[in-house]
């Protein structure tokens, strides 16, 4: 079948440059957004409004789309199986996207599969989380196991009398999970492009960096790592890609021991921030070879434009008129790259990132962290 019509449910800056990625292809792109200004609705003409937690809204939606994928991956598991019944082609499907929506479930087919992952457990109450602190060692990490992100969700744990907070104010049906603290030097990420041919491309490893649990800046390729840890670093994704059957990006994130081993962090089933610097360092973007994938297209080549790509996030700051300040950043240093997600700013979200690619990495990243500053109004 020749895909026609992807709808994107999720109204975000990944389905904003999902849509950026298909005008070339040719593929329409039609969005179920949670509100009529969000990022991707102010460029999406065939934007309709609703609930993607009601199954009619989402079933009325996806009669006119030929598959369906997701900006986020909180679609109700009995919404995305309704889809199938109804002969949508749903891209990553249920049984894979289930990993990336529930933490317990990614950490025990993880586990079963003998992939490297921290110690965990779930805890019923704090008692419980005691004792496994108490077991395996403070610090621990304590995560909801749904509907965390950006660091919400997650507590380090330093002591026994804390283990109350993360019980408070928990939502039926969210378990807590337990998991030892990891000693990391450095956080990693690797992203595969999987096609349901099984077809698949990995893109080079990157080296991440969270500050109060938000990515804010990467650099791709990830430096000093030897080609037999990126060899086992791709496998490992390439793996979890084929046997969970998953159907567009994959992200992986890992945390990167002294050692140089590395253990799986978390699970992400659309385009992720950790890949935004593909936009202008890769062959081919994350978002172009998601839409590739959904549509059962061949991919595109995965490989770095320039020796170096260096991305930083850009957050809401001291500056409000971000049109004018990338237009004093462009003309400062034209080769920048900015990509604004039409939000208003606000006090540490996510309006936008930066991109500079380039041959020497100390100027990429150098130059990437000073336009951010500039968008933001962070003075150095």
């Amino acid at each position: 079948m020749t895909v026609r019509r992807i709808g994107i449910i999720g109204g975000g800056q990944l389905a904003r440059m999902m849509h950026a990625a298909s005008i070339p292809l040719g593929v329409r792109i039609a969005l179920l957004a949670e509100g009529p200004d969000v990022s991707a609705a102010q460029v999406v003409a065939d934007t309709s409004v609703g609930d993607y937690t009601d199954a009619d809204t989402v079933y009325a939606f996806a009669e006119r789309c030929d598959v369906i994928t997701f900006d986020h991956e909180h679609v109700p598991q009995p919404i995305l199986r309704g889809l199938l019944q109804r002969g949508k082609g749903v891209h990553p499907g249920p049984d894979a996207l289930v990993h990336a929506q529930d933490k317990v479930v990614m950490r025990e087919r993880l586990t079963s599969m003998g992939l490297p992952c921290p110690a965990f457990a779930v805890v019923e109450g704090p008692a419980e989380l005691r004792a496994f602190g108490d077991r395996i060692g403070w610090p621990v990490i304590a995560k909801t196991s749904r509907g965390g992100y950006d660091g919400k969700g997650v507590w380090k744990i330093e002591r026994p009398q804390d283990a109350n907070e993360p019980f408070t104010n928990l939502k039926p049906g969210v378990r807590i999970l337990a998991e030892e603290f990891i000693a990391f030097t450095r956080e990693l990420s690797v992203l595969v492009a999987r096609r349901p041919s099984g077809e698949e491309r990995v893109y080079p490893v990157t080296e991440t960096v969270q500050t109060d649990g938000v990515c804010s800046h990467t650099l791709t390729p990830a430096p000093d790592l030897t080609d037999e840890q990126r060899q086992a670093i791709e496998a490992l994704a390439r793996r979890i890609a084929a046997e969970l059957d998953v159907t567009g990006i994959l992200a992986v994130e890992l945390m990167q021991r002294a050692d140089g081993a590395v253990v799986i962090n978390e699970l992400a089933m659309r385009p992720h921030n950790t890949g935004h610097w593909s936009i202008d360092g890769a062959h081919t973007s994350q978002f172009e070879n998601h839409l590739r994938a959904v549509a059962d297209l061949s991919l595109g080549p995965t490989g770095v434009r320039q020796r170096h790509a260096a991305m930083v996030n850009v957050l809401g700051g001291a500056r409000d008129d971000l049109l004018a300040a990338t237009a004093e950043l462009l003309e400062r240093d034209p080769g920048v790259r900015v990509q604004l997600y039409g939000k208003s700013v606000v006090p540490g979200r996510k309006v936008g990132h930066v991109t500079v690619v380039g041959d020497d990495v100390a100027e990429v990243r150098a130059s990437a962290q000073s336009a951010a500053d500039h968008l933001m109004g962070v003075q150095r």
